[in-house]
């Protein structure tokens, strides 16, 4: 009532009210507003007269605002501070932005809060009070790290939308008016400390929204700032549990995150792997956790970089647990077995893993293996614990550290000596390098000496200190027989030899340990010596079996020593003469029957005492033996034993050392006993302790008999019965050397049968008839015919010796009767010895020719005994029967001739000499497996044809042939020829021995050397070399072996029949041994082959064909070589191209398209099929680094040039094409350079480079673009124009973003691009920015004063051109774009072209040096403070308006100036000018000039000018201006505003019209005077362009509730839900609304729940707001019930669980159908 009665009072005439009028009239509409404001914020139910009273005279609304925050009413807070932000801008301070920040609850939801914080409040702190950015931005960055922990479902992406609040909020000058285009942020405060931080925090978050939904990783932000690119790639791995799963995770997950970030994949896996190394060596190594093993090899399995494997390789040695897996052993050893320079590394590191290994298996972990200090206390831990690989370890630790292993030889031998284990201590050190052996065994001796001179009294210590000396003696013994060459180290181990010796006879005999100096005491050894002999006085007097039983009965453990023992190594030890001793010794024992003992009584004196008495006791010894054999005493015989060999030995050893008196006696002993012996050799072997086989005592075999008679005639006779054989035997050896010990012989005189003296009386002869006959019965009978030929011719020898030594003197003979006796009796035995020799010689030639090998000697010597015809027919008969059987052939012609030439029978020698010679080369040939009977005994025609087949076996030699050509008489050269070739040609497998085949062949390098050898042998070469050059072009073209030894033949020569270079052929063929194929044989190849006969060799496959290269012309040169080229084998060929004196440039320029075609483009094209065109990798950049240096080798510049266009050509475009065209213009370069101004390839060089040179900087150009991500069709048009293109790149899109948005990223490097261009182009980028500069900051000024479009003037962020102009002074240092910018606000005319300055110009100018420069900055370079160049550029703005209006104005009459008296001055004048009556608002605004009159004007002016948008911003700035409210236009104005959009508005709106409208609608909601508004025609309007979320809205605001609830009810009833709620998610969820969306939301799904239509929304996104409002209003059970009817159960288990989530009540894991239906019959009740 108040206000329509003061507006009565108004008439037409009046224009304004009374001052009182006017103050009611405010003081109304201000009441009204707020109770507006009272009846949305509160609703009717909270109205109360106090509470009404407190609220309208509430003059700071802001606490209200507050109070409904910290309730949590977000809507109500919203509602409140939109319709009065206005009045809260004049009292907004800091510690109202603290206020406003701390009532916002923790709780509240982020998505609504971000809304209304970045249209709404972030702006109007940046406006109100720019100081509390920081405390805005540090409460942002704190906000978004909370969401973390306090909505969990929607990180990190509600994390991201709250940190990037402050950069993509609306900016205050949004505002549109010039004064808030005067908000200019200071540099310092946009790049300060809290904005770096909450960039870094953006990006951070950015980049943890790609790894959760892009690369599903899904790591805490506090993890995530702690890692690089680098280690999240580890992460990505580390989440990957199956080994076998990383290649395909790699490939389709962690690659493009490599590619998208520019790392290198190979050195990241390395790293990765050793990362994973750390990590597990950190836990604790008994755990065993090998499971990062796989892990690791999986890893390494994606790798390519050949050196990094190997790398990575190394890493897993040192980090897997020993002893190693199965799986990294064989990773290992097929590392190792590759050919790589850190093979070596690797074998190094992997003999240290050994290492490990074997330590580990003593218990050892952890060991310095690097500390040389701790290397001998490990070894002598390794051989402390005797195992049987306790030496074999220790060495291998020596061997591994390079030390010298005598410190593991001493340790390990001492160890042995003192457990007395001798042969293990002899053969360690027979196993070991003897300079080793000798400093171990020094250092053993001086360990011995000491621990013998330090040895304590204690009993136990001398049983260990007995082995000791005893060792050592063996020790020392060995050395002394190994040690030849030193005399001077021979002579000291003598030394030392003897002293041990001496120590060892004490302890062993004595049980007296004695130190070295001891034991030269000659005292202690005289009192020893006589204790000695009284003991062995006392024992002596005992029975030896009595001696025996006691030791037998005694201790097993203690080996017992007799007296004489121990007697006689005293005699040695004082180096008295033993021979008695002995000799007494011996024979006692044999008397005893010990052969044992006295044959090493016996062996031992002979061995230490070669002299006449030692030779007199074995005499006797073995004299002594044969009598006991006959007489068949028993004797103790070790068993095994062979007496006769035995006797015999001793018998030889007595003839060697005896007196002269003695010799006789035992030579006939000696013949005696081996004749016993050969018949012992024939006997049966039995039980009674004899041995067929002689074993001597000392050897095994004796020398002289395998010499003599070893390959000779062994007879086949019945075996002897040796009991009735060798009793006879040795009867007869007695007779011949009777035994008698009584009688004492006279110098001269001898005891054997054949030189005993006879003796007056008796026939000393008749005793050795009877068994001389016996036997030699017995021996014919058992077929020992040469047994008994030697018994016969042995006997009658000595019958007749006998005889002739006893008549030498004629005179004796006729005197004796006695001699006659004998003489007849000689005479008998002769007869009959010669008819049984006569007999046995026959027999005895049948046997040996019938032998396989034949003993010539011993058959002509039986021939001998046979008449001359009876032996000749009986050779010939032999010869005639033998048929082909050479060897004996040739036995029996061998005797014949010698036979005939003793007999002198030339004719029949002659016939035995051939036929020798015929038998000796069919031997010989049938041995080579070379059939000779044809040609034996037969002409000379047969025997040349056998030539080719001798030269054709490989067992053949040259000497062989030259013999066989002289044996018959042939042409030595030209066999020899044939044989070379054949060597050359055809070596192949022959045949070896009796015609057995020889499985190896022979190689071509003996075959080479026999050919030469057999050159040299020939008397003319030329025939030779024709024929070996003949054949050489018919050989296999791949065998180079065969090639090789032909050419090295014919070299050797020296022949000059040749037509071509051996040197050079030779040469080639080195180069071609080297080489390895890698191509298969081509056609032209096989067309050879065919062409010579040639049948293809399986060697076509590694090596190349000789002849092709080498005799061929060049083309087919080429056609070889060019199938073989590549990077590896490159070098090998230029090698051989150099040989052949071929073009090397063709070859370079075969290469460079080999490598091209082959190298470089199929990884060129695997790196695009991955996306990584831009990418040049490390192999990529060693294959064109190749290919530079194959062009660099061409010598002809000009083909040089084109075959580096050639290969630029074919790259794709891309950084490698760049280099090529780079180094092809090098190369064009120095081809001009290479010409003379002169020549005419001057001017094509030139032209060629000025083309390459377009070439170049189109393609670079156009590679640069597309690196940059700036190859859209526009640009690539100007490629052929830099300069304009570098001006059209300044123009992108990005500036304005990368201003507006400074989170965003992947913005192009504009400014690096440029550089680039320009450089490659050869531009001065300088100057093009300058231009660009004048451009933007000094437009043409436009003096249209209907023109509206006055931004340019005043907004940085709406002003392109200003914001490319800000970007492009970027790329400049800051103070030398301040003095610029300067220069353009100050100076009269522009410092880029002279140009007039306008304040325009100026204005723009000093925007930018805001945006650019920090305070500090301006200040230095200006002279003048930030405020002042601020006041300056406001002064410049409104003066560039004046200027446009031609209204003259300095900066002086501005200032000075009565700004209200300015502003009615214009209104008066201008009035009529749109852009007058902006510039009039504008300094009213400013200067705060309200005069209701001219504001009435104001608004009046711009309804009538159409300019509603701005006339919108006007109405909201002077919104706090309450006097203003009462003008008439006021409402007007309003209405205006708000109707405007629905002017030009067509259904359906498009995307502007939309914005416009929901404009109109804020607008709606912020009026003043809404009551005044028209609400249900601005719905209408709104529901004619089918807006009806909007047009519900303005029904929300009808004061009458009522009316308001009438017009909802049936609009409602009139519109879709679906729409409305559809209308409602999509355009009102701005969070400028004031809670009107969710209002209008609300009524929606309410009208949508009354209506039960729900099928409309179920699947469909706007679902889960249904369920909610189901929720919140407790009508659950009936969206269950539907949903369970309609068979939608998950949607109704959704629901069930939401409700149970929202009460708080527990929830089941499986929810099913029974559960929903209990679920609502519990809702029922």
């Amino acid at each position: 009532m108040p206000k329509k009665q003061c507006l009565k009072k108004e008439d037409k005439k009046s224009q304004y009210l009374t001052e009182e009028q006017a103050m009611w009239l405010i003081e109304i509409l201000r009441a009204e507003a707020r109770l507006t404001t009272f009846h949305e914020a509160f609703g009717p139910k909270m109205f109360s007269g106090m509470v009404w009273i407190k609220f309208v005279n509430n003059e700071d609304l802001f606490n209200d605002v507050l109070l409904q925050l910290q309730e949590g009413n977000q809507k109500c807070a919203e509602y409140i501070w939109l319709r009065h932000q206005v009045e809260f801008e004049s009292k907004f301070d800091l510690k109202r932005l603290q206020s406003l920040l701390d009532s916002i609850p923790a709780t509240m939801p982020s998505g609504e809060l971000c809304l209304w914080l970045g249209n709404v409040i972030i702006p109007f702190i940046l406006r109100i009070v720019p100081e509390g950015k920081k405390l805005l931005i540090k409460w942002l960055e704190n906000k978004a790290r909370s969401l973390e922990l306090t909505e969990k479902a929607d990180w990190p992406e509600n994390g991201l939308q709250m940190a990037e609040l402050y950069f993509v909020a609306k900016k205050p000058n949004e505002l549109g008016l010039v004064t808030s285009g005067l908000w200019i942020p200071l540099k310092e405060n946009i790049d300060c400390e809290e904005v770096s931080q909450l960039k870094t925090l953006v990006n951070n978050l950015q980049e943890l929204v790609d790894l959760h939904r892009k690369y599903n990783c899904r790591l805490a932000l506090s993890e995530f700032e702690k890692e690089t690119t680098s280690t999240i790639v580890f992460r990505m791995l580390d989440r990957v549990l199956a080994p076998e799963l990383i290649p395909k995770t790699l490939e389709n997950i962690i690659q493009p995150y490599i590619m998208k970030h520019n790392l290198q994949r190979e050195e990241l896996l390395l790293r990765y792997i050793k990362d994973l190394l750390e990590q597990c060596s950190s836990r604790s190594a008994s755990l065993f956790e090998t499971s990062w093993e796989a892990k690791a090899m999986a890893v390494l399995g994606c790798m390519t970089d050949t050196d990094m494997i190997f790398d990575a390789v190394l890493q897993i040695m040192y980090g897997a647990v020993v002893p190693w897996s199965d799986a990294v052993e064989q990773l290992v050893r097929q590392h190792l077995e590759k050919n790589h320079p850190k093979v070596k590394l690797l074998q190094e590191s992997y003999r240290l893993m050994e290492m490990k290994k074997l330590l580990r298996g003593y218990g050892i972990r952890n060991f310095d293996m690097f500390n040389d200090r701790n290397i001998m206390c490990l070894l002598k831990f390794i051989l402390k614990q005797d195992l049987s690989s306790s030496l074999d370890d220790a060495l291998k630790v020596v061997h591994a550290y390079m030390l010298t292993p005598v410190e593991v030889y001493f340790r390990h031998t001492t160890h042995l000596i003192r457990n007395n284990k001798t042969d293990e201590c002899l053969s360690l050190l027979k196993s070991v390098p003897l300079k080793e052996v000798e400093t171990t065994v020094m250092r053993l001796c001086t360990w011995a000496q000491l621990a013998i001179e330090n040895h304590p009294d204690d009993p136990e210590w001398l049983k260990h200190l007995m082995p000791v000396a005893k060792t050592m003696l063996e020790i020392i013994k060995f050395l002394h027989r190994n040690q030849k060459d030193n005399t001077l180290q021979r002579g000291e181990i003598e030394s030392i030899l003897k002293k041990f010796e001496t120590i060892a006879n004490f302890q062993e005999y004595f049980e007296r340990f004695i130190s070295l100096k001891d034991c030269e005491n000659p005292k202690m050894l005289l009192q020893l010596y006589d204790e000695q002999v009284q003991v062995y006085a006392r024992t002596w007097t005992n029975s030896n079996s009595k001696k025996d039983g006691g030791h037998n009965g005694g201790s097993s453990t203690k080996v017992w020593i007799s007296g004489e023992m121990k007697l006689y190594k005293l005699s040695l030890l004082f180096q008295n003469s033993e021979q008695d001793v002995v000799s007494e010794l011996a024979l006692r024992t044999l008397d005893d029957g010990s052969v044992e003992k006295t044959l090493m009584i016996c062996s031992e004196l002979y061995e230490d005492h070669k002299n006449n008495q030692t030779g007199q006791v074995l005499f006797r010894v073995a004299q002594k033996m044969c009598q006991m054999l006959e007489a068949n005493v028993p004797m103790i015989i070790p068993t095994g034993m062979n007496m006769p060999a035995v006797i015999y030995e001793l018998a030889c050893q007595a003839v060697t050392i005896c007196s002269t008196d003695l010799l006789l006696d035992c030579e006939e002993l000696c013949k005696s006993t081996c004749a016993a012996l050969d018949v012992y050799r024939q006997c049966l072997v039995d039980d009674y302790g004899f041995k067929t086989k002689v074993s001597s005592l000392e050897t095994d075999k004796d020398p002289y008999d395998t010499w003599t008679f070893g390959d000779f005639f062994t007879e086949d006779g019945i075996v002897l019965d040796h009991v009735s054989v060798m009793p006879v035997m040795y009867e007869i050896t007695n007779a011949f050397v009777p035994f008698s010990s009584d009688v004492k012989l006279h110098p001269l005189d001898c005891l054997c049968l054949p030189m005993s003296p006879d003796i007056e009386g008796q026939n000393s002869l008749k005793s050795i008839y009877t068994p001389i006959t016996n036997l030699l019965q017995n021996l014919q009978e058992y077929s020992q015919l040469q047994l008994a030929l030697q018994l016969t011719i042995n006997s009658f020898g000595i019958c007749h010796q006998h005889l002739i030594s006893n008549t030498m003197n004629s005179e004796l003979s006729r005197k004796g009767q006695g001699l006659k006796e004998v003489k007849d009796f000689v005479i008998d035995v002769g007869n009959m010895a010669f008819s049984i020799v006569q007999k046995i010689a026959q027999a005895l030639l049948h046997k040996l020719f019938n032998c396989r090998v034949v003993d010539t000697d011993l058959a002509l010597g039986y021939c001998l005994l046979l008449s001359k015809q009876i032996v000749f027919e009986k050779l010939w008969n032999i010869i005639n029967d033998a048929r082909q059987n050479f060897n004996k052939i040739l036995a029996v012609a061998i005797v014949g001739a010698q036979l005939a030439d003793l007999l002198q029978e030339e004719e029949q020698k002659q016939k035995f000499n051939a036929l020798v010679v015929d038998a000796e080369w069919g031997l010989k040939l049938s041995k080579l497996g070379i059939l000779f009977q044809s040609t034996f005994r037969d002409n000379l025609a047969n025997k040349k044809e056998c030539v080719l087949i001798l030269v054709q076996n490989p067992n053949v030699d040259s000497k062989l042939i030259m013999q066989y050509c002289r044996a018959f008489g042939l042409n030595s050269d030209a066999a020899l020829q044939l044989y070379i070739e054949t060597l050359l040609l055809h070596g192949t497998n022959g045949h070896l021995g009796e015609g057995e085949p020889c499985d190896v062949k022979q190689s071509q390098t003996t075959l080479l050397e026999k050919a030469v050898e057999v050159m040299r042998l020939l008397n003319n070469k030329t025939d030779l070399v024709i024929s070996l050059s003949g054949a050489l072009h018919q050989m296999d073209p791949y065998n180079y072996e065969v090639i090789e030894s032909t050419l090295k033949v014919i070299k050797l020569s020296n022949e000059t029949t040749i037509n071509y270079n051996l040197d050079q052929a030779l040469s080639l063929l080195q180069h071609l041994y080297s080489y390895k194929r890698i191509s298969p044989p081509g056609d032209f190849e096989h067309h050879f082959l065919q062409k010579h006969a040639i049948d293809l060799s399986p060697m076509a496959q590694s090596r190349l064909p000789f002849h092709l290269l080498f005799f061929e012309n060049t083309q087919r040169f080429w056609n070889v070589i060019s199938a073989e080229l590549s990077e590896e084998n490159f070098a090998t060929l230029l090698l051989i191209s150099k040989l052949m004196k071929v073009s090397l440039d063709t070859l370079y320029m075969k290469a460079v398209d080999h490598v091209l075609a082959k190298a470089l483009k199929p990884k060129l094209l695997k790196l695009a099929k991955e996306g990584s065109v831009s990418a040049i990798t490390k192999e990529i950049s060693e294959t064109m680094h190749n290919i530079q240096s194959y062009l660099l080798a061409i010598t002809n510049p000009e083909w040089a040039t084109a075959c580096s266009h050639r290969v630029a050509q074919e790259l794709p475009t891309g950084p490698n094409k760049i280099q090529a065209l780079k180094f092809c213009l090098q190369m064009s370069e120095n081809w001009l350079k290479a010409t003379a101004p002169t020549d005419k390839a001057h001017q094509k060089a030139e032209n060629t480079l000025n083309k390459l040179r377009i070439v170049y900087e189109n393609s670079a150009t156009e590679n640069l673009l597309r690196i940059h991500n700036l190859n859209s069709p526009e640009y690539l048009r100007l490629i052929k124009l830099p300069a304009q293109l570098i001006c059209l790149l300044y123009e992108h899109s990005s500036i304005e973003d990368r201003l507006k948005h400074p989170t965003a990223r992947d913005y192009p490097d504009i400014h690096g691009a440029a550089s680039e261009l320009a450089e490659i182009n050869n531009r001065d980028i300088n100057n093009i920015r300058y231009a660009l500069l004048e451009k933007y900051l000094c437009p043409p000024t436009f003096l249209d004063l209907d023109k509206k479009s006055p931004e340019i003037f005043n907004n940085v962020q709406e002003d392109l051109a200003l914001m490319r102009a800000v970007y492009v002074l970027q790329i400049y240092p800051v103070d030398h774009s301040a003095k610029l910018l300067l220069a353009v606000a100050t100076s009269s005319s522009s410092p880029f072209g002279g140009a007039q300055m306008t304040f325009a110009h100026r204005s723009r100018a000093l925007q930018c040096l805001l945006h650019i420069a920090d305070s500090e900055t301006i200040a230095s370079v200006s002279q003048r403070s930030i405020s002042q160049i601020k006041y300056y550029l406001k002064c410049c703005i409104y003066l560039a308006e004046f200027e446009i209006l031609n209204i003259p104005h300095t900066i002086e009459s501005f200032q000075n100036s009565s700004k209200e008296g300015m502003i009615k001055g214009l209104w008066k004048n201008h009035n009529h000018e749109p852009r007058a009556v902006r510039l009039i608002t504008e300094l009213s605004l400013e200067y705060r000039v309200y005069d209701p009159q001219l504001w009435n004007g104001i608004l009046q002016k711009l309804l009538a000018f159409n300019m509603t948008d701005y006339l919108s911003k006007v109405l909201e700035a002077v919104t706090a201006v309450l006097s203003l409210w009462q003008i008439p236009n006021f409402t007007r104005a309003w209405r205006s505003v708000i109707l405007a959009p629905f002017l030009t508005a067509s259904c359906p709106p498009s995307p502007k019209q939309l914005k416009d409208c929901y404009e109109s609608f804020l607008l709606v909601i912020k009026c003043p005077v809404v009551p005044d508004l028209d609400l249900i025609g601005i719905a209408k309007q709104y529901v004619q362009l089918k807006l009806s979320a909007f047009a519900l809205g303005c029904l929300l605001l009808i004061p009458s509730a009522e009316k308001k609830k009438q017009q909802i009810q049936g609009f409602l009833l009139s519109v879709d839900s679906v729409t409305l709620l559809q209308q409602v998610v999509d355009h009102m969820t701005t969070g400028e609304v004031a809670g009107y969306a969710s209002k209008i939301k609300e009524l929606a799904l309410g009208s949508i729940a009354d209506k039960k239509s729900y099928e409309m929304l179920i699947g469909s996104k706007y679902f889960p707001f249904l369920k909610q409002y189901m929720i919140d209003n407790n009508r659950v059970k009936e969206l269950v019930n539907y949903l369970v009817n309609r068979s939608c159960l998950n949607e109704a288990i959704s629901v069930v669980t939401d409700y149970l989530k929202h009460e708080g009540r527990p929830i089941k894991s499986n929810i099913s159908l029974d559960y929903l239906k209990e679920f609502l019959d519990d809702q029922t009740e």
